[in-house]
């Protein structure tokens, strides 16, 4: 069984959002990994785009944190693991995500972890780096604020690391470790509009702190 995602012609172009669907599109047909969503098929009529890929029916993890699951630092293990071996995958197709988050991260009915969405990924080439102001910004490592606001070097694979890192925290402690202060327009965004949320559940176990470096 598969799952159809379809996207409005009419939609995309009103959104500005036909290069991103062309860009994922490209990228899926050129990939597959065991811990990715992969397409399948591909194929459009008048009005709309059509993608087949793996059907995951455990829901994602955001859906899974707003229902107050607690995960065991084992299950958060798997989950992360799953992940590295994704990015590294993807990182060996030259490809940076840019949005690691829980809700992109799908489960399947055996309780594994698969990456998708991949509207703002990016492919670079060697010695290249991206520059562009992408991904949700709880998310978003600080090379790509830099880059957008002091026209920094840019940045390239380990974007999705520090993203990967910021999941861990949140499924370990049930709160995502950084909110946005404020509603900034982009070109104000800097890293201290990020701080650490004092109203958490309790605090990640001592012996998981060694994973992080966020605190």
């Amino acid at each position: 069984m598969y799952a159809m995602k379809y996207m409005n012609k009419q939609h995309c172009i009103e959104r500005d959002e036909v290069r991103n669907v062309f860009r994922e599109l490209e990228i899926l047909q050129e990939i597959e990994h065991v811990f990715l969503v992969n397409l399948w098929y591909s194929f459009q009529d008048e009005e709309d785009m059509f993608m087949v890929v793996d059907l995951l029916l455990g829901g994602d993890l955001r859906y899974h944190l707003q229902q107050n699951v607690q995960f065991s630092e084992d299950t958060v293990r798997l989950y992360i693991c799953e992940m590295a071996l994704a990015l590294d995958y993807l990182r060996s197709q030259h490809i940076i995500h840019r949005d690691v988050k829980p809700d992109n991260i799908l489960l399947d009915e055996q309780g594994h972890a698969h990456l998708t969405d991949f509207n703002i990924a990016t492919i670079i080439k060697d010695g290249e780096r991206a520059t562009a102001l992408a991904g949700t910004k709880p998310y978003m490592a600080p090379e790509i604020f830099q880059s957008f606001v002091s026209g920094g070097s840019g940045y390239s694979f380990e974007v999705d690391w520090w993203s990967v890192g910021v999941l861990a925290y949140e499924l370990l402690r049930g709160w995502s470790n950084y909110t946005l202060r404020g509603h900034s327009t982009p070109g104000a965004e800097k890293q201290h509009d990020f701080y650490e949320s004092s109203e958490a559940r309790p605090s990640v176990p001592p012996e998981s702190k060694p994973w992080f470096a966020l605190s």
